[in-house]
C-alpha cells in the first residue's frame, strides 16, 4: 500500500509554493497526501515565523499529535519551513516526539531524511547558516533551493501557478524575521523561470504569480547583462498558453517606471500592484528601517496613477509598532485616506524574537491600544473598498473563474453553483454559474458591490463542446 502524506501550511504564497515542490518529491517516493492526520504515515507542518501567532498554533498541532506519536512510533512528524528555520533545535525540546525539522533551504533533503528516519537514524536536523556563519556567499548557498518538480493537486487551482524568481531578503528590517530565516536575496537565472513557465503553461496553467519577497527587487546579472522584473514580464508575456502574470510583493523603492512600463503596455500582466507602505508616519518608518520617508512613497504611488490610472493598489501596514504614538497611527490613516486602496492587510505589532526590533525597542504599545487601531484602520480602509467598488456596478469585466466559492457549499443540490473568480485588476467576483465555466475567462457584468466582492452575472453566450455560459 502506498504511504499517506499530510501536510498543513500555514503563511504566505512562498510557503505554498514549498508545500507544493515538498508534495511533488514525496509523491516520486511512493507517498500519497490524505485529508486526515490520523491516517497519515508522515505529517508535515510548514511553517510561518513572521507573527508568533502563527508558529504557537503550529505549537499547539504538534501538541495533539503527541499520543497518536505514542500509538504509532513509525508515524514520521515533521516541522518545515521558516519556523524551522527560526527555532531549530527548540522544536526537539518543546515536542520532543517530532522527527523532522528541516528549514525552508533545505526542502528538496525532506524524502531522504524521511528515509533516514525509517531506517532509524533518530531525529533529523537540516537549516541553513545563519547570516552572520559565513560569508554572504557561503550563507547564500546554504538557502538556495529550487526545486522544479510541481504538484498540480497543491496549486491553488489547476491552471493557476506560483513560480519564484528571488529567495530571501536585505531590507533587514527592524519588525521582520525574514532575513533571517529566508537568508540573503537571490535572483533566479531567468532561462530557470521561463524553462518552469513554459512547463507550467504546458500542464494547462493559464495564470502565473511571481514571487519573491520584494519581487520587484530582481536582479540577475548573467553572462548577457543584467535581467530585471521588467525584461522578465516581456520575456513571459511570449508564453502563448500564459493569459495572465501577476508579481508580489513589490518593495517602494524599486518601483521603476520600465517596470510600470511594462506594466502599462504587456496585456498579459495584470494592473495590479501590492507595494507595503507599513506606516504614514516617518518616525515610525525610520525606526522600522524601512529605507524610505513617506514622501517617497507618496511620489512612488503618484507615479502608478500617473503610468496606470485604473490599476489597483494594495498595500501593509503595522500598527502599535514599538513608539507608535496616536499621532504616527493618525499619519497611517490619512496615507490610506490619500491613497485609497483597494484593500490593505492591517497587522497587530509582534514582537519577533531575533530581530533588530526585539533587541531595540521595548513592545510598549498596549495590547487594547493595538486592537483599537486595528479596528480603526480596517473601517477606514472598508469603507473606501466599498465606495471604489461601486464605480464597478453596471461595468463589464473580464473574470478568470477560479471554482465554486464558499457560499456554493451551503446551497442545496437544485440551486446553481455560485462560483468566484478575479480581475485583472485582482477585484474578487461572485456570479452563479456551473462547473464548466471552471478554468475560463469570462465577461461578467456587475450589479452589487461590498467592500471585499463584487456581484455580477455573465453577460455572453457560448456554446461549444466544452463550455456553455448563462446569459445575463
Amino acid at each position: 500500500m502506498a504511504k499517506k502524506l499530510y501536510i498543513e501550511t500555514v503563511g504566505c504564497q512562498m510557503n505554498v509554493l514549498d508545500s507544493e515542490l515538498v508534495v511533488a518529491s514525496l509523491r516520486q517516493r511512493g507517498f500519497e497526501l490524505t485529508s486526515f492526520v490520523e491516517e497519515a504515515d508522515c505529517v508535515l507542518f510548514n511553517t510561518c515565523s513572521v507573527r508568533e501567532h502563527a508558529e504557537e498554533k503550529v505549537y499547539s498541532a504538534l501538541g495533539r499529535l503527541k499520543n497518536a506519536k505514542r500509538r504509532h512510533p513509525h508515524k514520521v512528524i515533521g516541522v518545515i519551513g521558516c519556523m524551522a528555520q527560526n527555532h531549530q533545535r527548540t522544536v526537539f525540546e518543546r515536542a520532543p516526539y517530532v522527527d523532522l525539522v528541516v528549514g525552508p533551504g533545505q526542502l528538496h533533503q525532506v524524502p531522504d531524511l524521511i528515509d533516514k528516519i525509517a531506517a532509524g537514524a533518530g531525529p533529523q536536523l537540516e537549516v541553513s547558516l545563519g547570516r552572520k556563519d559565513g560569508s554572504r556567499e557561503l550563507v547564500a548557498r546554504s538557502h538556495e533551493s529550487f526545486d522544479p518538480l510541481r504538484d498540480p493537486a497543491m496549486r491553488p487551482t489547476p491552471f493557476q501557478a506560483y513560480v519564484r524568481i528571488q529567495i530571501g531578503c536585505d531590507k533587514f528590517c527592524t519588525y521582520c524575521i525574514v532575513p533571517s530565516v529566508r537568508g540573503p536575496e537571490q535572483s533566479r537565472p531567468p532561462e530557470h523561470i521561463l524553462a518552469e513557465a513554459r512547463q507550467l503553461a504546458a500542464d494547462g496553467c493559464k495564470e502565473i504569480t511571481l514571487l519573491g519577497q520584494t519581487v520587484n527587487s530582481y536582479r540577475y546579472r548573467g553572462a548577457g547583462g543584467t535581467t530585471r522584473l521588467s525584461d522578465l514580464l516581456y520575456a513571459l508575456h511570449g508564453i502563448a498558453a500564459i493569459e495572465r502574470i501577476k508579481f508580489v510583493t513589490n518593495y517602494p523603492k524599486d518601483m521603476t517606471d520600465d517596470l510600470l512600463a511594462a506594466v502599462r503596455d504587456l496585456p498579459k500582466v495584470c494592473k495590479y500592484l501590492h507595494v507595503p507602505a507599513q506606516s504614514g508616519s516617518n518616525r515610525v518608518l525610520q525606526r522600522m528601517k524601512r529605507g524610505y520617508a513617506i514622501e517617497e512613497y507618496r511620489e512612488m504611488h503618484a507615479r502608478i496613477r500617473q503610468w496606470l490610472p485604473e490599476a489597483a493598489v494594495t498595500s501593509d501596514f503595522i500598527v502599535g509598532f514599538s513608539g507608535e504614538s496616536e499621532d504616527d497611527f493618525q499619519q497611517s490613516c490619512e496615507l490610506v485616506r490619500e491613497c485609497r486602496f483597494k484593500n490593505s492587510f492591517i497587522f497587530k505589532y509582534s514582537v519577533r524574537p531575533g530581530t533588530k526590533g526585539a533587541e531595540l525597542y521595548a513592545d510598549d504599545v498596549p495590547e487594547e491600544v493595538k486592537r483599537r487601531r486595528n479596528n480603526e484602520l480596517l473601517a477606514i480602509q472598508n469603507q473606501i473598498a466599498e465606495e471604489d467598488n461601486g464605480r464597478f456596478l453596471g461595468r463589464q469585466v473580464e473574470v478568470l473563474v477560479e471554482g465554486p466559492s464558499k457560499a456554493s457549499l451551503r446551497r442545496t443540490a437544485d440551486e446553481p453553483v455560485q462560483l468566484v473568480g478575479r480581475t485583472m485588476c485582482d477585484r474578487i467576483v461572485v456570479f452563479d454559474g456551473n462547473l464548466r465555466q471552471v478554468g475560463h475567462t469570462l465577461p461578467a457584468s456587475v450589479y452589487d458591490a461590498n467592500a471585499h466582492t463584487l456581484f455580477g452575472a455573465v453577460v455572453t453566450q457560448h456554446v461549444g463542446p466544452e463550455l456553455f455560459t448563462l446569459t445575463s
